[in-house]
């Protein structure tokens, strides 16, 4: 499980190192060409809110960690997907491509 850290000051952001890895391609193409916008996740964590939005902006500090050393195979069709659905709307919304947490049994 991969790390998404924003601002340098909040808790990171956990995600799989695969999405992650097309994450980091997608949020770098928008901040290369100046283009902010908000980010949507629904916390898995014991944080007060339930759902954050965050404005990702080129000046914020943001960093991407991930636990394996060599990054998983890149999928085209995802990126471009996922890159279609912010401009459209302007909101990259994490839940739509987060992978649905295990059910305790």
């Amino acid at each position: 499980m991969g790390r998404l850290r924003y601002d340098g000051t909040a808790e990171p952001i956990a995600i799989d190192d695969a999405t992650l890895a097309h994450l980091k391609i997608i949020i770098g193409t928008k901040l290369r060409r100046n283009e902010s916008f908000l980010m949507t996740w629904l916390r898995t964590d014991d944080a007060v809110d339930a759902r954050t939005t965050i404005w990702v902006h080129p000046a914020i500090p943001l960093q991407f960690g991930f636990d394996v050393s060599t990054l998983p195979p890149i999928e085209p069709e995802r990126i471009s997907a996922i890159m279609t659905a912010l401009n459209a709307s302007g909101e990259l919304v994490l839940d739509e491509y987060l992978p649905a947490p295990a059910k305790a049994i």
